[in-house]
């Protein structure tokens, strides 16, 4: 049996923030002290190094939830499947349903509860539960589906990943700038394995690799009060140590996903794409160097890395399922993927948790 994505789909917010918002902030550093200079400046710079220019946040009264609904609802569309043989529901989040100007997580029931009843799923023995794994949490509900379907405890899956980061970040914070919102989800099922060729396998998953360092750097990415220094001391906001990461990702994420070609046994000359987390465009950059140089190759192919985090930021579990479904539709300029093609999804971030699949398109 092989694990084959047969539909995906993705919800991006309307709400465009772009970077030139931000001038009207304060920006403050970690021991609470305004940051000297302009602000504008300051922004020029952001953008120069993550390489983002705008983002999009969820509007009004729509949440995490709402988004994973409209997302799986797509994707279910696209694999053209009745959502009722689902055998699982996977919802990767981090902070929950938080309400627009809230400070408050709903996590209880679960997201993939409230998504199971949006879409009106009546089936009990359809499974619905959350996975918190930070960004890379997406990427692991898909790996996890594919062990339950290895295991002959599972068929059909629905892997979503969504998050609403606008609503957990400090505006008195730089990294605030980063992040985004947004929603993506794929459908997959357990299907006999059918070779290109008699040597090689067919469409799926060929391999998958997953790390956890929880250590000294468990505290890179964190919940903390604000930087601004009359901050009430109880409300915390997403943190994160973006030198410390940026070294981190940079020395293990390369060497997962060589570890995860291998145990695939794919030569790096068929990978089509990697999709990569969209946590930074100079960090992703240098990830694929990094990756490329552990197989003594110093150049990156062309178009191998599709992006789009210039115009939807970081939006933690939603990049990946949200870059994939609109290179799979054709609607990314300057990227298409066919079948037999061989991809490679990646992802990094907080626990701190580092994952890899190798997919035959």
């Amino acid at each position: 049996m092989r694990t084959v994505i047969t539909g995906t789909g993705s919800f991006i917010p309307e709400e465009v923030k772009l970077n030139r918002d931000f001038t009207i902030h304060e920006f403050f550093d970690e021991r609470r002290q305004r940051i000297a200079g302009d602000v504008a400046e300051i922004i020029e710079k952001f953008e120069q190094i993550t390489g983002i220019s705008e983002r999009r946040y969820a509007c009004g009264d729509m949440n995490a939830s709402g988004m994973a609904a409209l997302a799986a609802a797509r994707a279910i569309r696209d694999a053209d499947t009745d959502p009722e043989t689902i055998d699982q529901l996977i919802v990767a989040h981090n902070f929950g349903d938080v309400a627009t100007n809230g400070i408050q997580s709903a996590a209880v029931p679960s997201l993939a509860s409230r998504v199971k009843k949006i879409l009106g799923i009546r089936n009990p023995a359809c499974v619905a539960y959350d996975l918190l794994f930070g960004c890379p949490g997406w990427v692991q509900g898909v790996i996890q589906a594919d062990a339950f379907f290895r295991a002959g405890l599972a068929k059909k899956c629905l892997v979503v990943g969504t998050e609403t980061l606008s609503r957990v970040i400090d505006p008195y914070d730089r990294d605030s700038m980063i992040f985004g919102d947004g929603a993506g989800a794929v459908v997959l099922e357990a299907r006999p394995d059918i070779p290109q060729r008699s040597s090689v396998p067919g469409a799926g998953i060929l391999g998958s690799v997953t790390e956890t360092h929880s250590l000294e750097e468990s505290d890179y990415i964190r919940m903390g009060r604000s930087y601004f220094p009359q901050s009430d001391h109880c409300v915390r906001y997403m943190k994160m140590q973006g030198h410390k990461v940026y070294e981190f990702a940079l020395k293990t994420v390369p060497a997962a996903m060589k570890a995860c070609l291998e145990a695939s046994k794919v030569e790096i000359h068929k990978v089509k794409k990697v999709f990569l987390h969209q946590a930074n465009e100079k960090m992703d950059i240098a990830i694929m160097k990094a990756f490329y140089q552990l197989f003594d190759r110093q150049q990156v192919p062309d178009c191998v890395m599709p992006m789009n985090i210039r115009e939807l930021g970081n939006s933690s579990v939603a990049t990946i399922p949200t870059l994939f479904d609109m290179v799979r539709k054709g609607v990314l300029p300057g990227h298409a993927i066919s079948p037999g093609e061989i991809v490679l999804f990646a992802s990094v971030g907080a626990g701190m948790n580092i994952n890899a699949i190798c997919y035959r398109l």
